[in-house]
């Protein structure tokens, strides 16, 4: 499965970034090298590193829980004739995610020298969106406690502008934020009609 795939490609690249500070160095989203001396590979190299094993553990577990159900979804709407090339697809988006999400970044920090960013955070939160795009209703646990993916989702994105405007911690809640709302809609930018999916299972509960 792709998602197997993805997950073995960033715990071998975040393992030898582990143990090695050049390329850690290298990899990372630094927006300054981003801007000013045209590294743009940074945004896509940071996602397949991450600032330790709690870190990379934590993405990998999430995009494995939600990741293998994006792909079902996506496979499943090429079965049925709606899609096509599920599995590029999917690529796409989370690649995408990646880069995408750390634009607001790259902007806001262009011209710190010393900002660092490392994660698959934005692309793991909109494989996370995109499937409660195709399954509002379907469990996530916060806290312990289940609840509605929609309301999950509504939650996690007040609280990642909320902290992103504070920028009181290390966290680029920016990138959160905004890999939320591109994985939510990437499925209305392959096929606009797709909205019927998260209208039907909105009102079919």
């Amino acid at each position: 499965m792709i998602t197997i795939f993805i997950i073995a490609i960033t715990c071998i690249v975040s393992f030898m970034a582990f143990n090695n500070e050049q390329v850690f160095s290298k990899l990372q989203f630094n927006p300054y090298q981003v801007y000013h001396r045209k590294e743009y590979y940074r945004l896509l190299s940071h996602g397949f590193i991450h600032a330790d094993w709690m870190h990379l553990i934590v993405n990998m577990f999430v995009l494995y829980s939600f990741g293998r159900a994006v792909e079902e979804y996506f496979h499943q709407l090429e079965a049925e004739g709606l899609m096509h090339y599920a599995n590029f697809w999917y690529i796409l988006m989370y690649l995408s995610a990646i880069t995408i999400s750390s634009l607001t970044t790259l902007i806001k920090f262009k011209d710190n020298a010393l900002y660092n960013s490392v994660g698959a955070s934005g692309a793991v939160s909109a494989v996370l969106f995109c499937s409660i795009f195709f399954d509002p209703y379907r469990k996530i646990i916060l806290y312990f406690l289940p609840i509605p993916g929609l309301i999950f989702g509504i939650l996690y994105l007040i609280y990642s502008q909320y902290m992103g405007k504070r920028n009181m911690d290390n966290i680029n809640h920016d990138a959160h934020f905004i890999g939320s709302v591109f994985g939510f809609l990437f499925p209305l930018i392959i096929k606009f009609e797709f909205i019927h999916i998260f209208i039907n299972q909105l009102l079919n509960r």
